[in-house]
């Protein structure tokens, strides 16, 4: 029970840093005005968040990363912005801390399977919510907009988070921070 207590806490307060660099980060990226939008930086720390604490802490502080950002900074516009992000940092810090916490090998080839289908699976929940908010139509929500907003103008991000999230983790893993663990690991502890 004091062990279980302890991780609650420990997740907790990991929790509300990633939070914290989360409603910041996008400050330094700002002033590279051309890519610093591109460089998606509020996806890091949910991913981050996801994979160290579990889905349940990714899923919280991606939904609400992007609102707190508003209503602190009024940076996104919460309006359609803010609320397709939210949705889409959700669905990161959910996929990515269910993917990689119930894979048998907790190993960077999983870290990476699980950062791609949970990119994948945010992205579409996106354009999904988007295409709810501002509909179809000439005016509305088309698959150029999504495709341009969710993979094209991404590219910078999504090639920074495959870079810097494995090197984070490699390095924690190093520490002891993180554990990688291995199928015949799992099967020695059981």
């Amino acid at each position: 029970m004091e062990k279980k207590k302890k991780n609650y806490v420990r997740n907790l307060t990991l929790s509300a840093m990633f939070l914290a660099i989360g409603l910041l980060l996008p400050f330094l990226t700002a002033q590279i005005q051309q890519i610093g939008n591109m460089l998606c930086p509020m996806h890091i720390p949910v991913l981050l968040c996801g994979l160290i604490c579990g889905w349940q802490y990714g899923f919280a502080v991606g939904a609400v990363m992007p609102i707190m950002r508003f209503a602190l900074f009024r940076m996104p516009s919460i309006f359609p912005t803010g609320v397709a992000m939210a949705f889409e940092l959700a669905t990161y810090g959910l996929l990515v801390g269910l993917l990689y916490n119930s894979s048998k090998w907790k190993c960077v080839i999983s870290l990476y399977r699980s950062m791609i289908a949970a990119m994948l699976g945010g992205r579409l929940v996106w354009g999904a919510v988007m295409l709810i908010i501002l509909g179809t139509g000439t005016e509305g929500f088309t698959w150029k907009a999504f495709y341009t907003g969710a993979f094209l103008n991404a590219i910078p991000g999504i090639i920074l988070q495959l870079i810097l999230i494995p090197a984070i983790m490699i390095a924690l893993n190093r520490t002891g921070l993180v554990k990688f663990s291995s199928k015949k690991h799992n099967d020695t502890e059981a």
